[in-house]
């Protein structure tokens, strides 16, 4: 911007020197004319902003996102609170930590920490809350968000998704047919297993297909 400006106040000060030295009407008159359209550019110059200022524009634009994945929760009998680790956060003015919350979400904004940008989203909260009621506080090293409950009562989980999840895992164990249960049990310890387990569950498999062709073992596990 300066050099910019620099540039135009010296051809500025050529065509005023021109204009001493120029005789002829016609010369003075376009000399004028470039005269007069300088000094509306100089002036319709934007000022320079000051520069704290343009590197906080510059910090908060530049550097990237980071989505938090950590964090740890606890609940009280109106709270739900969640607590997530940022180192400096406090350091931060008031307004670069924002929470917007509604009645099952809540997504977390935490600008221009170190370079970066913080963002977190909750959606599908189990159970309603209080949108007037729940807060966010800035701790050392630490954001904990509020979220109010609309009923007092304990939440088993934060989210629907994670309460489905869980009946989904208990409803594979917990059938009417023992063996179905076993069955599934089985394969989780399978897939989930090392090659040392993998092996074990295939000769306990083979062995009992075995034992069940011989007709010692009725049940088809």
């Amino acid at each position: 911007w300066f050099l910019f400006l620099n540039q135009l106040q010296k051809d500025l000060e050529e065509v005023k020197e021109l204009l001493t030295k120029a005789t002829r009407k016609r010369l003075r008159d376009v000399l004028m004319t470039e005269k007069h359209k300088l000094e509306l550019e100089i002036k319709n110059q934007p000022p320079p902003k000051p520069k704290d200022v343009a590197e906080e524009e510059k910090s908060s634009l530049g550097g990237y996102t980071v989505k938090i994945n950590n964090y740890g929760w606890d609940q009280s009998d109106k709270f739900i609170k969640i607590y997530i680790s940022l180192n400096g956060v406090q350091k931060l003015p008031a307004e670069n930590v924002q929470v917007n919350f509604t009645e099952r979400s809540f997504d977390l904004l935490v600008k221009n920490l170190n370079g970066k940008n913080y963002t977190m989203t909750f959606n599908n909260l189990l159970k309603p809350i209080s949108v007037e009621g729940s807060s966010r506080k800035v701790k050392t090293d630490m954001v904990l968000v509020m979220c109010r409950k609309k009923r007092e009562e304990k939440w088993e989980c934060l989210t629907q998704v994670e309460k489905e999840s869980k009946e989904k895992e208990k409803a594979a164990y917990d059938t009417s047919d023992p063996s179905e249960g076993l069955m599934n049990l089985l394969k989780k310890m399978y897939a989930e297993g090392d090659d040392e387990m993998k092996r074990t569950i295939n000769k306990a498999w083979v062995e009992s297909r075995e034992k069940q062709s011989k007709g010692d073992i009725p049940m088809d596990i």
